[in-house]
């Protein structure tokens, strides 16, 4: 696998500027960066070598204003600047896939981005088309996903890792932990 150390940098560099919270291994930031060195160092050659593998995914729910919630997962600190490597090495190959008023998600374009084409278009068009996916990211076939993903990119590696993503544990509110390919609780953390 070809990750230079620099990517590993970049990486940690935006995850440290976006900030958030520790996920499941209680770990901030701020601690990581006590021994950031390492902790890159051990994770570029983790990654590099095949053997990194993500720890379970911490669950919050967020109070929705409708009385719901909405569940947010959260990686630690090392699995998202993992992420960030994969998301920085795949996407330029990606973004010439998605129409030009997507803007979700997207690099250089923002919900204000979003709001504003969409006025321009109300000015332009006599009716307007509002879409919203409820739950789309919950309910997701991980299978289409990965023959999309397979398709638009090469990176073996970056393939492996977001397989072992879509994988990785869920550790509930209530301690228990939720294994994706199972479906079902297993016990305490």
């Amino acid at each position: 696998m070809t990750i230079s150390k620099r990517e590993v940098w970049e990486a940690y560099k935006r995850v440290r500027a976006n900030k958030g919270c520790a996920g499941v291994d209680e770990q901030t930031i701020q601690e990581f960066d006590a021994d950031r060195e390492n902790n890159l160092y051990k994770l570029w050659n983790r990654m590099s070598s095949g053997s990194y593998f993500p720890k379970p995914v911490l669950r919050v729910e967020i109070p929705k204003a409708d009385g719901g919630i909405r569940p947010l997962g959260i990686p630690t600190v090392t699995d998202r600047v993992a992420q960030q490597v994969v998301k920085q090495r795949i996407e330029p190959g990606l973004e010439k896939h998605f129409h030009s008023d997507s803007y979700g998600y997207r690099p250089g374009k923002s919900a204000l981005d979003a709001v504003g084409k969409a006025r321009g278009n109300c000015w332009r068009n006599d009716w307007v088309l509002d879409l919203d996916i409820k739950g789309f990211f919950d309910n997701i076939d991980h299978d289409l996903l990965m023959k999309a993903v397979r398709r638009h990119t090469d990176e073996k590696w970056a393939i492996m890792y977001i397989e072992r993503w879509l994988k990785a544990p869920i550790s509930m509110p209530d301690s228990s932990v939720i294994y994706p390919e199972k479906g079902t609780p297993q016990g305490a953390s």
